[in-house]
């Protein structure tokens, strides 16, 4: 029995409101790079559900650009560390270098892919030039009074850059080795994004006083400004197209715009979001016109961390890549009873989504959904799919057609799990005892004088809930009456499953150990699965009950087997900052979710 990796399911871009957010598309126009959390995510443009995951840096990170020649990745952190990398092979880091004292907001490479320019809001300076082989300084990044925003470096010799700032200036440098040349104030407020053309000849610059400016691209002289009017928002990025002919914009006023460079006139403009309505979440923080490709795609990012495709010529998008952006807390696969296979998820920032298990792809929920930390979700019998979130509420969600059902109920605490039972009842435990409710109305309560609720399980006729203190209660679901009460595991029990046919019970404790119960004597039938160093996070049963999958907030992941105890396959470091969910999705293949973001799909071989 072995546990490999299948697929790695991207989450999207990070994303910060009046921010500009720094994407990149590698030189044959393929992948994506882009900066989630405290990893750097490389994912197909054709084909969303292929990417690849670097996790080198320990803080947020910020930034990713490709070289030129294909071959590596450098990113940028909130710490002000810039990292280079092997995006071909195996992702093995090839340098780590210290270039500021604070945030890295954007960097770039030269022509050569051999040197390569960061900056940000650092404390002493705000950027540095080094080489991208050994970190050495081969220029000084000067001119500026505030944070730099942008910079973008050109590809031909003479080798030239130029950097945008929030003290709203620009400064052109010469190089190698670079070294300030001219300042220049063309815009009023702070400037967000600048590009050379890919020829060299011209470099544009945007910022959030809505203006465009064309420069020279040797000599940085101004030479016009373009649109004006035209964008009603902040215009957070600039990319060129390949031909040096046209470039596209993205602005806060949720539209993206492509430019006749010289006639300078926007020639095709798309609106995101409903017409007529202001929607911040459409707000548009970036783009990225990949060169390399034959049919013009250019893709561009909302506030919400949506990566829209679109066509010139198209009025609309072909495409829409979904994700979460944040922390998955909750996982569950649809029923065995669902017209396809679905994975529901959700997130700490109470977003929920539905994955096509088969595609490997996102949609969101249509409907009222939750506004906080969503912390748990759980598949009903009769197929139904109920969530709960820290915003007190219970949520139903039709599985088959991925949708809020509109069904709202409040509960009385702090929501800590959900069970389905087989009578159509729901059960919630929260930090003060369990509910259970029935078509959206209460049903009946249970409160715990001196502890408080940590998981709850249901099968049919029993609900099994844990407490703080260690006990276990096997409740009827419909009278709450405590049928047994089970003697302590001697810690916290943090997550409770019961197998599909209902014959075992899985409990994972804090200690990082899973007792496994005879549901028909409910005597301990297994206590070897101890393999997890930290709080079990999460328990999922195969079909067939003879196996089972758990997640730990030691960020590792095991599939133990109940004919053989001692047998368990595992991997480590799985997700970072830990594993907070599993879910067997077939008869071969598991998912886990955990604070990255990621969805990571594992193949389960050798199972007898």
């Amino acid at each position: 029995m072995s546990l490999k990796p299948d697929s790695i399911w991207a989450p999207s871009p990070s994303t910060t409101r009046g921010q500009p957010t720094q994407i990149s598309a590698d030189p044959r126009g393929e992948r994506l790079a882009y900066a989630n959390n405290k990893s750097i995510f490389l994912r197909s443009i054709d084909n969303p559900a292929v990417s690849t995951q670097y996790s080198g840096h320990t803080t947020a990170t910020t930034v990713a650009r490709f070289s030129p020649s294909g071959y590596y990745v450098a990113s940028g952190d909130v710490s002000g560390s810039v990292r280079v990398w092997d995006c071909v092979g195996e992702g093995a880091t090839k340098g780590e270098y210290h270039i500021i004292g604070g945030r890295i907001n954007d960097l770039a490479w030269d022509g050569d892919s051999a040197r390569i320019i960061a900056v940000g809001d650092g404390k002493e300076k705000y950027g540095h030039c080094i080489t991208a082989d050994s970190g050495n300084s081969v220029g000084e990044i000067s001119g500026h009074s505030s944070q730099i925003n942008t910079i973008s470096i050109r590809q031909q010799r003479p080798l030239r850059a130029m950097t945008g700032s929030d003290d709203t200036s620009l400064v052109f440098y010469h190089g190698a080795p670079f070294k300030f040349n001219t300042s220049t104030r063309k815009h009023q407020r702070f400037v967000y994004g600048v590009a050379f053309s890919p020829d060299g000849s011209s470099i544009v610059s945007v910022g959030a006083d809505k203006q465009i400016f064309l420069y020279d691209g040797k000599t940085g002289e101004p030479r016009t400004e373009i649109g004006v009017g035209e964008h009603k928002g902040s215009i957070f990025s600039v990319s060129w197209a390949k031909d040096s002919n046209k470039f596209v914009t993205s602005s806060a006023d949720q539209t993206v715009k492509i430019w006749d460079a010289e006639a300078g006139k926007a020639i095709q403009t798309w609106r995101m979001g409903e017409e007529g309505k202001v929607s911040i979440p459409d707000h548009q923080v970036g783009v990225v016109w990949p060169h390399g490709r034959s049919d013009g795609l250019i893709i561009s990012l909302n506030l919400d961390g949506d990566l829209t495709y679109l066509l010139e010529g198209t009025p609309s998008p072909p495409r829409v890549v979904h994700g979460h952006q944040k922390n998955i807390t909750a996982v569950a696969a649809s029923g065995p009873s669902a017209p396809a296979p679905t994975l529901f998820t959700g997130s700490s920032d109470g977003r929920i989504c539905s994955w096509d298990i088969p595609a490997g792809t996102a949609d969101y929920l249509d409907g009222e959904g939750h506004t906080n930390y969503v912390s748990a979700i759980t598949a009903a019998p009769e197929g139904h799919i109920y969530s709960v979130g820290w915003d007190d509420t219970l949520r139903s969600i039709d599985a088959s057609a991925a949708v809020f059902t509109g069904s709202v109920a409040s509960t009385d605490g702090q929501p800590k799990g959900v069970a389905g039972t087989s009578d159509g009842l729901t059960a919630v435990a929260t930090h003060k005892g369990v509910q259970t409710f029935k078509a959206g109305q209460k049903h009946t309560d249970m409160q715990f004088d001196k502890a408080s609720p940590t998981a709850i399980a249901a099968k049919e006729d029993l609900l099994a809930v844990a407490c703080d203190d260690g006990s276990l209660f096997i409740l009827s679901p419909t009278s709450l009456e405590t049928k047994h009460k089970l003697d302590s595991l001697g810690a916290t029990i943090s997550t409770l499953s019961f197998s599909p046919a209902g014959e075992y019970l899985a409990a994972g404790c804090s200690n990082g150990k899973i007792s496994v119960f005879n549901t028909s004597n409910w005597q301990i039938a297994i206590s070897r699965w101890s393999s997890h160093t930290a709080r079990v996070t999460s328990i999922s049963w195969n079909q067939d009950g003879t196996y089972a999958v758990s997640g730990g907030l030691d960020t590792n992941v095991f599939v133990w087997s109940v004919k053989k105890p001692g047998m368990r396959v595992g991997r480590a470091n799985v997700h970072k900052d830990g594993v907070n969910g599993v879910a067997w999705v077939d008869d071969a293949k598991v998912v886990s979710v955990g604070g990255d973001a990621a969805l990571k799909v594992w193949r389960v071989e050798g199972l007898s």
